[in-house]
């Protein structure tokens, strides 16, 4: 009896360590990837999504050496669900990093509930001015850019190519403010009208008859996603498409391609990245994504990549650890890692300080209808809010 009692013992024992140490192997950095995955807009969210991913993927699996648990979430460009979203994945979850964030009116409604806690926010897309300036905090970090640069890059454009009379269309909600007001910062002849549309609103023959009527020398438009597919195709529907020049930001991309194929060739934007960047990282990142996912990798996806390997930069500095706020603030800023746009570094407002290029819709080196990068139009460029910003 004594000998079976022992025995006893020693699995008791066992078992006990065993349990003791399988949450030391399960413990697990959480993260809440919450991005626009439905709708006209969810090629963007799907896009940011399976590039963070492919992100953790390049970092061996994990951050910063350290197991992470992704909860991916679809805001549905609603800012009240994203509201209960966040409040589930930071109260229920213990989500000690949320990143994504595709649609500025989502990102500002999610803002104080999520730095107040002190839960750090990696941003992917939405760059709102508000959060560049009076409202930015050490909780949110963008590895994006802020929503004027691409509208200010195509405003020189604009200026540069003698256009005289501009037509400015964008939905009417915080992005398309803030881009019409980047392309008025650079383009200084006359705006002809200033016309902001529903937020998803899919049907644009009164907006383009309004522009058949005024005749301008150009027109620029925000419509990103299903919104910028539909806008395009009927512009060229309506005859306009090669008689009144179509300027855009965050219109024509590798979401929207697709779709117009060679209805958008010889169309020009301006943006931080395209997929024939001339680095390693971008190399690489593009062919992985494209091997992976089968198709090619938009801006959304470059700057969701770079979100995830800003991550497993930082948390190797810290050691995997998320409770010393402080020492992941430092190690989130100084960005220390190869982001795939190449230059690239924070500003005092943890707004991205980059370069901003003239890209064209052409064929690549395999024929297919894609970026390509012209040249530089915008060096070491610093958003217009950064000194409303009381960061250091």
């Amino acid at each position: 009896m004594k000998i079976m009692h022992r025995k006893t013992t020693v699995k008791a024992l066992v078992a006990v360590l065993i349990l003791c140490l399988v949450p030391a192997a399960q413990a697990q950095i959480k993260i809440g990837f919450m991005a626009t995955l439905s709708g006209p807009a969810a090629a963007i969210g799907q896009d940011m999504y399976d590039a963070f991913m492919l992100g953790i993927e390049h970092s061996g699996g994990r951050l910063g050496g350290q197991a992470v648990q992704v909860l991916r979430e679809d805001d549905q460009l609603k800012p009240d669900l994203a509201t209960q979203i966040v409040q589930k994945l930071i109260e229920k979850e213990r989500v000690s990093i949320i990143a994504g964030l595709t649609f500025s009116n989502v990102l500002m409604a999610v803002l104080k509930p999520v730095v107040d806690k002190e839960v750090f926010l990696i941003g992917a897309n939405a760059g709102p001015a508000p959060v560049a300036g009076k409202q930015c905090s050490r909780y949110f970090f963008s590895t994006s850019l802020q929503n004027d640069n691409d509208s200010e890059g195509m405003g020189k454009y604009a200026q540069d190519k003698g256009f005289k009379r501009v037509m400015l269309m964008a939905p009417n909600y915080q992005a398309g403010k803030d881009l019409l007001s980047g392309f008025k910062r650079y383009f200084k002849g006359e705006v002809v009208d200033e016309m902001y549309t529903p937020l998803n609103q899919l049907d644009y023959q009164a907006e383009i008859v309004q522009v058949q009527a005024k005749k301008p020398d150009a027109v620029f438009v925000f419509y990103p996603g299903g919104m910028g597919v539909n806008f395009v195709k009927q512009y060229q529907q309506s005859g306009l498409l090669g008689k009144i020049p179509l300027l855009s930001a965050s219109t024509i991309d590798a979401t929207t391609l697709p779709a117009l194929n060679e209805n958008a060739l010889g169309m020009v934007i301006v943006g931080h990245w395209a997929p024939d960047f001339d680095n390693p990282q971008s190399k690489k990142f593009v062919e992985d994504f494209e091997k992976k996912y089968n198709r090619i990798p938009s801006k959304y996806a470059a700057q969701s990549y770079d979100g995830a390997l800003l991550l497993d930069a930082a948390l190797r500095k810290t050691k995997g650890n998320v409770t010393d706020k402080k020492a992941l603030q430092a190690a989130l800023k100084s960005a220390d890692y190869k982001s795939v746009r190449g230059a690239f570094k924070f500003n005092n407002n943890n707004f991205p300080i980059q370069h901003f290029y003239f890209i064209e819709v052409g064929r690549d080196a395999r024929n297919r209808v894609n970026l390509v990068t012209k040249g530089r139009v915008l060096t070491d460029h610093q958003d217009a809010y950064h000194g409303d910003c009381p960061l250091k």
